[in-house]
């Protein structure tokens, strides 16, 4: 995965954890799919994984708006193209 595309995602992720209209356990489980994707001790794949992870368990929630849930899938079908 190319460095501009990680840091677009990251980008998504903070617009999306910055955002007030979302709920905050949203707010808080998109920071911690950024910081998963940060941890350079592991293998890209296993930092991507462990983000759509988290990212998939947020777009199941029954209180995400419908702009949140298109951003988190938009963020999953990007991070699949490397896991």
């Amino acid at each position: 995965m190319s460095e501009i595309k990680l840091k677009q995602i990251m980008g998504v992720l903070d617009q999306l954890a910055e955002d007030t209209s979302v709920p905050r356990n949203i707010r808080r489980g998109a920071t911690q799919a950024k910081e998963r994707l940060t941890q350079v001790d592991e293998a890209l794949d296993v930092r991507a994984a462990s983000a759509i992870y988290i990212l998939d368990d947020l777009a199941n929630d029954p209180n995400i708006p419908l702009h949140g849930r298109t951003l988190i899938w938009n963020v999953i079908s990007q991070l699949e193209t490397v896991a």
